[in-house]
């Protein structure tokens, strides 16, 4: 179809755009933010916190510090400890800073959540915000004092007491897993952006056929 001005109107351009303008191939439309994405990765967050502090509460009600519950032929011990530094007990004795630290994550990570544009950062976020937040909630709100509270971890691989493995719980498996979807996506161009993906490379003009 042809205007008066001699433009034409094809399913590659949009009327009221230019050749080369916003709308067409070269540049494409951001994709809208979809709140259904937002609401998935903060369900998916609350569900690792709960799990987390049920688990947690059900390690506190009936593991002994003193003697490691042996599952899975003997390829997790459940040992029952507390911890004052960060994921698989790293840092001890910093529990301020490390509460400090993951509060800001926390929110950052809310603030994200609102901007996801794509499912699989859903499931990534939803991970890292749960992980983090199921650990700041032991911080606030255990002993020995707001902010400084320890963090329960109870979960040692392939030996008891954490000796061939530090000692861990679900919000730390949460996390990690949630960082390591993320450097997937990443690595496979599927980024948090539309930016960051990849688009195939544009053909080579008067290139003959392979």
């Amino acid at each position: 179809m042809q205007t008066a001005g001699g433009a034409t109107l094809s399913e590659d351009t949009q009327p009221g755009t230019a050749e080369g303008g916003p709308g067409t191939d070269e540049t494409p439309r951001r994709p809208k933010r979809r709140p259904g994405l937002t609401l998935a990765a903060l369900l998916i967050a609350a569900a690792a916190i709960g799990l987390d502090q049920w688990t947690k509460a059900l390690a506190e009600a009936n593991l002994d510090p003193r003697e490691p519950v042996s599952i899975l032929g003997g390829l997790i011990h459940l040992s029952l400890t507390w911890n004052s530094g960060a994921a698989f007990s790293l840092g001890t004795g910093y529990t301020w800073i490390f509460t400090i630290a993951a509060s800001a994550v926390t929110v950052f990570l809310v603030f994200l959540s609102t901007r996801i544009l794509y499912p699989a950062w859903s499931i990534a976020i939803g991970l890292v915000l749960g992980g983090a937040a199921g650990n700041l909630v032991d911080r606030l709100f255990r002993d020995p004092g707001f902010a400084h509270g320890h963090v329960v971890d109870f979960i040692s691989a392939f030996k008891p007491f954490g000796e061939a493995f530090p000692i861990f719980n679900l919000a730390d498996s949460a996390l990690c897993c949630g960082v390591v979807l993320v450097v997937l996506l990443e690595l496979t161009g599927h980024g948090f952006s539309p930016e960051s993906r990849k688009r195939p490379e544009p053909e080579t003009a008067g290139k003959g056929p392979a």
